[in-house]
């Protein structure tokens, strides 16, 4: 009997070969979670193909340093966007998937960054020197979102008012699937103004 595959596994949707958009994870936030899912749709209906990336966080990550897990981020981050051969031209991540942006601006790729950890120097300054089209999307309750780090960094912003980490709404389920179809809508105009 063969050995089981892990559920978490990359997953492919097949679009446009030339367009390759890669969607990456948080720590604990997978391609499957909302916003992520409905990222995918998006880039679906905009006619990319998608390549999830789902990772296993090592455990000892808390432990690392800042540039080792930037490293670490970027490893795999890279080793995905080598594997598309010059076709991945879109990177969308959650959260610690931000830590690639470095990757996005030596790249010159296209990024929608949804909860990026902007109290890292490191990020604002990968952020600073992107010349791609970038989205920032942030909630002003998310403790590693830094409004004036977003809007001093050149892309689009936008900033959910009491929203979470996850851009959700503390103890009102109705009001942030109000924010999800929000984030979802910016998103889906976003990726429609790309010209790549």
């Amino acid at each position: 009997m063969p050995a089981s595959l892990p559920f978490a596994g990359p997953t492919r949707f097949d679009g446009d070969p030339d367009r390759v958009a890669l969607v990456v994870p948080g720590v604990g936030y997978s391609p499957a979670r909302p916003l992520l899912h409905f990222a995918r749709a998006v880039l679906l209906h905009h006619g990319w193909t998608v390549q999830e990336l789902w990772w296993q966080v090592p455990d000892d990550f808390p432990g690392l340093t800042v540039d080792d897990r930037i490293a670490w981020v970027e490893r795999q981050v890279g080793q995905a966007v080598a594997a598309e051969e010059g076709a991945c031209r879109l990177l969308v991540g959650k959260s610690l998937g931000s830590l690639a942006c470095g990757i996005a601006a030596d790249r010159r790729m296209a990024a929608a960054w949804l909860t990026p950890v902007l109290t890292l120097d490191q990020v604002a300054r990968s952020l600073r020197r992107s010349e791609a089209p970038t989205l920032l999307v942030g909630g002003s309750a998310d403790k590693l979102w830094d409004r004036q780090v977003a809007e001093s960094v050149g892309h689009e912003v936008l900033e959910v008012p009491s929203a979470d980490h996850a851009l959700e709404l503390a103890d009102d389920p109705v009001g942030s699937a109000g924010v999800l179809r929000q984030v979802v809508s910016r998103l889906d105009r976003f990726v429609g103004s790309l010209d790549v």
